[in-house]
């Protein structure tokens, strides 16, 4: 049997590769490991550079951003197969979209399918960048546990009043928009009571407190609300069903991530292997085992992937998904840190005018701890999948 893409499909990709040629800024082919490491101002505060706009307004008016949207929502109409391959080109490349994925890749997906009219209109400005959105999920005791979340919003007849505290919110120091997660029925059972609601930023009882991590970049914030008003048609959706918004939510994020992170992890295995002939390591037998079993995982991840992807196209489950988010955070973290074995000598230093390769193997080892954790910890992963995919017993 001959594996191939029809005409079509190559005359797709031909496409885009033209168009990523002609248009892509130098700046988005830096090939990150992490978004945000170059997206920081002098006090290592999170922002949105001035390339990054106009790359993702650019990918939008070009029908680039989401292929398989229809044109006046940044695609072309695209099939699921000619996205993966938009996909993997652009993760191959190690080409962004957006740094700023809450937007175009949570809040405009949920938007368009529980929104009214009025804030479906709210989607095209969020895929095309000119709005910034940050997502309020996480909670100082509601983090994986996302139902555990305790932000009320009291019902006020016109209006909602909210109060509570939101963590590790990512963009909300850039954000004007809260695609906020509220609990309105407090005697509600633990996965219902819970709501929706857009609130803008700059409404009065708002404080926004940037978090630095371990790299010194503050790339996410707490959020206070306090007797927050929020006009009841902010709200998405029915009253108290906003569960079944959040699993939405939840599913675009992950939805092509797997592409993005096998790539990644692709990305490294190719540079490590060019750090090891630098350094006159290749005869070295325990290195190149571990080299040798990492290339194996990043290639049985790919084929994971695509196993995936063909049944979802076919209508069915794929339920391979659920463990590439784990596998891959995983791995990302065992090829970071093997760089920096690799070095030796000055392996902690991460100031780029000091470290190798600009103490890339080190801020993106710092970086990638937190990538177990955010989006659901390997925990919460492996527990869904140990009772949702091999229908183990919960004791």
């Amino acid at each position: 049997m001959k594996l191939s893409f029809s005409p079509e499909d190559e005359n797709f990709r031909s496409e885009l590769i033209a168009f990523l040629d002609e248009h892509c800024p130098a700046e988005a082919k830096k090939n990150r490991d992490l978004i945000g490491s170059d997206c920081v101002d002098e006090d290592g505060i999170m922002m949105i550079p001035e390339w990054a706009k106009q790359w993702q307004a650019t990918l939008f008016d070009h029908g680039w951003m989401i292929p398989s949207y229809p044109v006046e929502l940044g695609g072309r109409n695209a099939t699921p197969l000619q996205t993966m391959i938009y996909l993997e080109e652009l993760a191959s490349r190690g080409i962004p979209r957006s740094v700023h994925f809450g937007g175009y890749a949570i809040v405009a997906p949920s938007l368009l399918e529980f929104g009214n009219d009025a804030q479906k209109a709210l989607a095209p400005a969020a895929i095309r960048g000119d709005t910034v959105w940050c997502i309020g999920m996480s909670e100082p005791g509601a983090g994986s546990d996302l139902a555990a979340l305790s932000t009320r919003a009291e019902d006020k007849s016109d209006h909602f009043l909210v109060s509570g505290q939101k963590v590790w919110t990512s963009y909300a120091m850039v954000a004007s928009k809260c695609f906020c997660y509220v609990r309105t029925d407090p005697e509600a059972p633990k996965h219902k009571g819970i709501s929706v609601l857009i609130i803008d930023l700059d409404t009065p009882g708002i404080e926004v407190r940037p978090l630095r991590h371990v790299t010194g970049h503050a790339e996410f914030a707490e959020v206070f609300f306090d007797e927050v008003k929020v006009p009841k048609e902010n709200l998405v959706g029915e009253l108290n069903k906003g569960w079944r918004i959040t699993m939405g939510s939840l599913a675009h994020e992950r939805g092509g991530l797997w592409v993005t992170g096998v790539a990644g992890c692709q990305r490294a295995v190719d540079d490590i292997v060019a750090m090891i002939k630098r350094r006159g390591l290749e005869n070295d037998a325990a290195i190149r085992l571990k080299v040798a079993k990492l290339y194996a995982q990043v290639h049985s991840l790919r084929a994971m992937g695509w196993k995936g992807f063909a049944s979802f196209a076919q209508g069915s489950s794929a339920p391979e998904h659920s463990f590439m988010k784990v596998a891959t955070s995983e791995l990302q973290q065992t090829l970071f840190e093997l760089g920096m074995d690799i070095q030796e000598s000055g392996l902690a230093i991460t100031d780029p005018a000091v470290a190798e390769e600009e103490g890339r193997w080190q801020n993106t080892f710092f970086g990638a701890l937190a990538s177990t954790i955010g989006g659901g910890t390997s925990e919460i992963q492996r527990n869904i999948i140990a009772q949702h995919v091999l229908q183990l017993p919960k004791n």
